[in-house]
């Protein structure tokens, strides 16, 4: 039997639904939830189970109701955090990655893309960062390379970049430096962005195009070289 507290989402179908998606976002990707269940949901709720199964047929489809809503959040953040026109291009990676560092730790994005947990999830989380961030990502990059802004190519800083993101994320250096994963991202940031070696000489700005195709041949290069 339903308890009093079942007033609260006993509304129209879509309100009820909104509030037990909410419910299961608090509970389900919250530190430490892998083992929550449908009755540690129904419990919270004070509803039961069969309530629930209305209107989410089974958990998985509960989940992704919960993600939905999630990235939702995160693209939003995400816009806002672009709509930087006019600001300098390292203050608008800055401002768009910390963003996305943010709202990714915040949902556990990276852990449930590369968890145990269900396999169709994990692909739709994958699908969903891709979409939401990456894209995003590899799009400010060009812009920042058809600008003349980045010597290396943006692929290559798309690549760092995403690594470091997801690495930070699912890292225990952030405790052990006693920093958050957005102050260290931040320092990754200006590392790929600006070189972590200072310049020998006053007014030298770093490697050069030339430097470029020295340490970092294209293939067609090598295949000179090699040649017969």
């Amino acid at each position: 039997m339903e308890t009093e507290s079942v007033s609260r989402v006993s509304g129209t179908g879509g309100q009820r639904a909104d509030v037990i998606v909410e419910a299961a976002g608090r509970l389900f990707l919250a530190p430490g939830s892998a083992r929550a269940s449908m009755d540690d949901l129904a419990r919270e709720l004070g509803m039961s189970k069969k309530t629930i199964y209305r209107h989410f047929p089974d958990k998985r489809s509960l989940l992704a109701a919960v993600l939905d809503r999630q990235f939702t959040a995160v693209e939003r953040t995400l816009a806002a955090a672009q709509d930087a026109q006019g600001q300098p291009f390292g203050v608008r990676v800055q401002r768009f990655l910390l963003a996305a560092g943010s709202e990714l730790g915040r949902i556990g994005a990276v852990q449930l893309a590369t968890g145990r947990g269900d396999a169709v999830l994990r692909q739709y989380v994958e699908q969903r960062v891709d979409a939401v961030v990456y894209r995003r990502l590899d799009e400010l990059l060009r812009d920042g390379h058809r600008q003349g802004l980045l010597s290396a190519p943006p692929e290559l800083l798309s690549e760092i970049t995403r690594g470091a993101l997801e690495r930070l994320l699912t890292s225990q250096l952030p405790r052990e430096l006693d920093r958050t994963a957005a102050d260290l991202l931040r320092a990754g940031v200006d590392t790929v962005l600006y070189g972590a070696i200072r310049p020998a000489h006053p007014g030298h700005s770093g490697i050069g195009e030339e430097q470029l195709r020295a340490v970092m041949p294209r293939a067609r290069d090598e295949e000179q070289e090699v040649g017969p």
